[in-house]
């Protein structure tokens, strides 16, 4: 077994990291879902200027075996490093992982951070390797969050009356940035983290553009909002990527400001941007912690079911 960190530059040695990555991944859940060739392409050929990624391979014969990536914020939480390790199931339990881990935490060490954080999920059905895997490294859980499906089309959720809905796709208008700006900080400090300690992400519209820019190669970006008629005032939104090509997508955020809480604003949010999608689309997958009983009480409604359970951990160095 040899352990080579990817070359990025190498777009053969891309193409297999990325495909054992989604061996590794959906050997033993079926409804994982992964980044895509398509956008881990931009991770891999424009680092962005927020945080540092290095990846590495497990080679055995020729064939990569493992996979492992790094990423190191340069913004907030400089002291953190966040971490995936996968093996392909043929060759788990033979030192792939821990060697692809020594690694990882070498670089984590080297870049000065005192802990690694990651995420571990599994099918409900079937455990999987990596709670074991992590627990073997150390790992503490921080957090829990539930992995949902939905089919489309979902519930219908009307609006209230007092709003109407702003929706763009792609960049964010420039008569609508500064309230954006506004709602995705307060959701980075709203987020529910658990036990985790971690600086929340501060935006402003130069740092949205750039995501815009490298999100939009991967992704066709679909965000809805809710404006008060009597004052314009936002009072909310929700933000969906479909990957190019893709049958799914996926809902990343939903935020109602609190002054605008109690009118179901969140659930008619994501039903406005699910009734736009292409026919091809079929479903939709989100996360939400157990502990935010509205939000669940939201997706349940929408016809949201939980598939998987997502933990996240942190290993201390």
């Amino acid at each position: 077994m040899k352990i080579e960190e990817l070359d990025p530059t190498d777009p053969v040695a891309r193409r297999a990291w990325h495909d054992a990555l989604e061996r590794a991944v959906r050997a033993d859940r079926p409804y994982a879902l992964t980044t895509t060739l398509e956008a881990f392409e931009v991770l891999a050929t424009s680092p962005g200027r927020h945080a540092d990624r290095t990846w590495w391979q497990a080679v055995v014969d020729g064939e990569v075996v493992g996979t492992a990536e790094l990423e190191l914020p340069l913004t907030e939480n400089t002291d953190l490093g966040w971490a995936e390790v996968a093996v392909l199931p043929a060759h788990r339990r033979d030192g792939v992982g821990r060697a692809l881990w020594n690694e990882v935490v070498a670089r984590a060490r080297a870049a000065g951070r005192r802990r690694i954080g990651g995420e571990v999920t599994t099918d409900l059905a079937v455990p999987g390797a990596g709670l074991g895997f992590a627990a073997a490294v150390g790992a503490v859980e921080k957090h829990h969050e539930d992995h949902l499906l939905a089919e489309l089309p979902v519930a219908e959720v009307p609006l209230h009356e007092a709003y109407d809905v702003v929706a763009w796709r792609g960049r964010c208008p420039d008569e609508h940035r500064a309230a954006y700006v506004a709602m995705r900080n307060q959701m980075n400090l709203d987020v529910p983290t658990g036990d985790l300690d971690v600086e929340a992400t501060v935006l402003d519209d130069e740092r949205l553009a750039t995501s815009e820019e490298r999100l939009m190669r991967a992704y066709d970006l679909r965000v809805a909002a809710a404006r008060r008629r009597s004052d314009g005032v936002f009072g909310g939104y929700s933000l969906l990527f479909v990957p190019h090509g893709a049958d799914y997508g996926w809902q990343d955020d939903t935020l109602v400001m609190p002054a605008h809480r109690g009118h179901r604003l969140g659930g008619a949010l994501k039903a406005v941007n699910y009734a736009g999608l292409p026919d091809e689309v079929g479903v939709v997958h989100t996360w939400t912690a157990p502990t935010n009983t509205a939000m669940h009480r939201t997706n349940t409604a929408l016809g949201f079911r939980v598939v998987e359970r997502m933990v996240e951990v942190e290993v201390p160095m």
